[in-house]
């Protein structure tokens, strides 16, 4: 095993679960609730993790979930971003995005007047944050940023075909937020203290 984490094969139910957090694009329901009679010790009952530190876990162990199921097995010490890009295509059938192909007659349309039978993906959005979330994972589970597979180029590349390909098939532009600066007020002028 290398410096960091592997994924451990008895992991528990969620990793079954694909939940890409934004707004509409949970896939699965996850499993309901252990019992309280589950014989798992209370670990951290008292800390309560945030949507996103648990979303984040949901989506470690989804992607430990693909690489165990992978043919042949995948370790992540031998992960590649080619592996992430098959992945996130992988995750496209539970899209709920409707992405107009290029014949369709409301391609480049955002709110088309009826219904066509261009494909559903994952949204942009989606994939960038999950990106983002399994980029983290990997660095607190030991690995080290130089060897990360979901900071790869290609995976950025990837991100950036769909985000340009899905902007215009729906009609929409990602224009990348501005931040707003905080106003600082004029200088004083200098005071002329001559008397």
């Amino acid at each position: 095993m290398n410096s960091f984490q592997e994924f451990d094969s008895s992991s528990n139910s969620d990793s079954t679960v694909i939940n890409l957090s934004a707004g509409n694009t949970s896939n699965f329901t996850p499993p309901p609730p252990p019992s309280s009679s589950s014989s798992s010790p209370p670990s951290s009952a008292s800390t309560t993790l945030s949507r996103y530190e648990n979303q984040k876990r949901r989506d470690w162990n989804t992607f430990g979930q693909y690489l165990r199921n992978h043919r042949p097995p995948l370790s992540l010490s031998r992960c590649s971003g080619a592996h992430v890009l098959e992945f996130l295509r992988y995750l496209d059938q539970f899209g709920k995005t409707k992405v107009h192909t290029h014949l369709c007659p409301f391609f480049g349309h955002p709110n088309p007047p009826a219904p066509c039978p261009c494909p559903l993906r994952q949204a942009w959005g989606s994939l960038d944050a999950l990106i983002g979330r399994l980029r983290a994972a990997f660095e607190e589970n030991g690995g080290k940023p130089e060897a990360n597979p979901f900071g790869a180029r290609a995976v950025r590349l990837y991100l950036r075909e769909v985000r340009d390909s899905q902007a215009k098939a729906r009609g929409i532009s990602y224009e990348k937020k501005k931040r707003k600066r905080p106003q600082h007020p004029p200088p004083l002028p200098p005071s002329n203290n001559a008397s």
